[in-house]
């Protein structure tokens, strides 16, 4: 296996720093909306790293041992994909020690942390790109973007320069240019540098040039040999899966196959979902996939079309029983409800907290933890899958140790033990 060693052990938590906590600790300059106001694509709510930071100890509670943070450098959006500038913690979240501090502390608990590195696109407020709006071409950085025409359509009319999916506030970096690249590599080496446990790579597809992943590989393994580099790569990834460019997928492979299975209507029998299972983990391939059911670009479990207790409930199960790193969306083990984005990116009620922990869910994330954290079969056993109907079974082997997870949808709903 090519992936850090540690990934085998991984429960990740998901944050989305904006609706996380905000922590009255510091005091950020601005006006917010009212903590628990529904969420808007605009709206701040001011969450911050401090607020993370008093949090640790509930979220190392749950039994995770990871945090993946959406990003944290300046922006002008509320998700904060749109960065200004990736060297500064954007100061609605805190300061530079705030997060040298919250580094430190989840270290000191035993936990990882990594960063969200969205490396295809900036913001309309990056300053190279504002350089071009006010030089045009005579811009030093007029080479660091695909421009098509003069001046600038950013605010007005149809963009005519490349941008993410046809956003004007996203212009795409042409990382062609020698000095685009060694930007952002040096971004990624600065924060790796500042202590991170690896990054998680935003629609890096969208860079389609494997000499590019390649190299920030090397550039960041150089700093931290163990750093976990993680792609959002939605469909199939054995291109970046080859050993020298990511240590694995978010598995939204395996996402899918849920989705269609328990929460669309059993779009899919019970063989083709046994078929994606395997597809979604082919043996041998070493890497370590991060499998979610849920994330800040989806719909939440507790909101899904033909969500119930009890299947929740599986979906979660399996994820745990499965290879790779599970990943947990934040208040997903409180039951939150969130339809599609932005509703899905609604803020944490710990007001609530005492209440929302009797849902069932809590416990059954908290239960799913220890089983993964206690038994090394789940970890690092092979998977085999058999189907017989209506009923099939994922087993774990490792040695003598064996787990066996049984299925069965004859009546719908989804009938399991583990044994």
């Amino acid at each position: 296996m090519y992936s850090p060693a540690w990934t085998k052990d991984a429960i990740f938590y998901q944050i989305f720093p904006d609706r996380f906590c905000r922590s009255e600790r510091y005091h950020a300059v601005g006006k917010f909306v009212p903590w628990g106001t529904k969420p808007t694509r605009e709206n701040m709510f001011g969450g911050n790293l401090a607020g993370i930071e008093d949090k640790l100890e509930y979220i190392k509670g749950l039994g995770v041992n990871a945090i993946y943070l959406c990003p944290i450098f300046k922006s002008n959006s509320n998700h904060r994909y749109h960065t200004v500038d990736y060297f500064e913690i954007d100061p609605v979240l805190g300061t530079l020690e705030d997060f040298d501090r919250l580094v430190k502390k989840v270290h000191k608990l035993g936990m990882r942390i990594i960063l969200d590195g969205v490396f295809n696109h900036c913001s309309r407020g990056f300053f190279q790109f504002n350089s071009l709006m006010e030089l045009g071409p005579n811009s030093p950085y007029v080479d660091w973007f695909h421009v098509k025409g003069w001046p600038l359509n950013a605010y007005s009319g149809k963009p005519n320069y490349e941008c993410w999916w046809n956003f004007p506030a996203l212009p795409k970096f042409n990382t062609d240019c020698a000095d685009v690249r060694e930007y952002l590599f040096s971004v990624a080496e600065y924060w790796t540098r500042r202590g991170i446990d690896g990054w998680r790579l935003d629609v890096p597809n969208e860079i389609d040039d494997d000499s590019f992943w390649q190299e920030f590989r090397r550039r960041v393994k150089a700093v931290n040999p163990d750093a976990y580099i993680v792609g959002e790569i939605w469909d199939a990834p054995e291109r970046w899966l080859q050993g020298d460019q990511f240590d694995g997928v978010m598995n939204y492979v395996f996402r899918k196959a849920v989705m269609q299975y328990l929460f669309d209507e059993n779009a899919i029998s019970t063989e083709e979902f046994c078929k994606r299972l395997q597809a979604a983990f082919p043996e041998g391939r070493g890497d370590m996939p991060m499998n979610l059911l849920g994330s800040h670009d989806t719909t939440r479990l507790k909101s899904q079309p033909c969500t119930s207790w009890e299947r929740i409930k599986f979906a979660l199960t399996l994820m745990f029983f499965m290879p790779g790193a599970p990943c947990v969306y934040y208040g997903e083990e409180l039951g939150m409800l969130g339809g599609k984005d932005p509703d899905n990116r609604r803020s944490v009620p710990w007001d609530k907290l005492p209440e929302m922990q009797k849902e069932p869910v809590y416990a059954l994330v908290k239960e799913l933890t220890a089983m993964r954290n206690g038994n090394p079969v789940l970890r690092d056993g092979k998977m085999e899958i058999a189907c017989d109907g209506e009923n099939f079974t994922v087993t774990r082997t490792l040695g003598k140790q064996k787990m066996t997870l049984a299925v069965s949808l004859a009546e719908n709903e989804p009938q399991f033990e583990i044994r």
